[in-house]
């Protein structure tokens, strides 16, 4: 699945008020851009990324026959 088929499926499922859902999508498109970008910058979007996973926290507490 590229970022374009996961961003369709966010636009038909109603799903940008899910913040995993935004960052699986932006995650995507990172991998798709990693050939053309110094490692450094590279490593530096995924740490980014990383970061924002880490701050939803438990988001899937009390949601989880939605979520998985």
């Amino acid at each position: 699945m590229d970022s374009n088929d996961i961003a369709r499926y966010i636009e038909q499922t109603d799903s940008l008020s899910k913040p995993w859902m935004l960052i699986q999508w932006r995650l995507q498109k990172l991998k798709e851009r990693q050939a053309e970008m110094a490692p450094e910058a590279y490593l530096q979007e995924l740490s980014e990324l990383h970061q924002a996973v880490m701050d939803l926290g438990e988001w899937w507490v009390g949601q989880e026959d939605e979520v998985f």
